[in-house]
């Protein structure tokens, strides 16, 4: 299945006492059992495989032990310089260097096309560097 964009769903835990809404969200493991839902009501259902956070008007660092109590795995911070990919491990968040979800995606090169995307290029200029690069990242390495 297709992976499902949940945007800035409102991502909420009873057992938590509190939510938030992430500026993105993307299921991939769990497309299936969320496709078609408005609000996610945890721990009924599972968490986004991939929260986007963009930090330029406010930090998202206090949001970051929720996301770890809710079990989401990775997630991806833009400053507006850097963009860090994080992993869930052993209940903390460290930096990482690739996406689990996009593994051909490294933290530089999800900053540069940030960056672009932030540019002056039209859209779609900026979904064709997403594919020539994408196109580059898969290539079978010649012998």
């Amino acid at each position: 299945m297709t992976p499902i964009e949940a945007g800035s769903t409102t991502l909420d835990g009873e057992d938590l006492a509190r939510g938030f809404e992430p500026d993105s969200a993307f299921y991939f493991r769990n497309a299936r059992r969320v496709a078609g839902k408005g609000e996610i009501e945890l721990p009924g259902a599972p968490p986004p495989d991939l929260v986007i956070e963009v930090d330029i008007t406010s930090s998202s660092l206090r949001k970051l032990p929720l996301m770890a109590a809710m079990g989401i795995p990775e997630v991806w911070r833009f400053d507006g310089g850097v963009l860090t990919i994080l992993r869930l491990e052993s209940g903390c968040y460290r930096d990482a260097n690739a996406s689990i979800w996009l593994p051909p995606l490294t933290a530089e090169d999800a900053t540069r096309l940030a960056h672009l995307a932030m540019s002056t290029v039209r859209p779609i200029e900026w979904r064709r560097a997403v594919a020539d690069w994408f196109e580059r990242a898969t290539r079978p390495k010649s012998l």
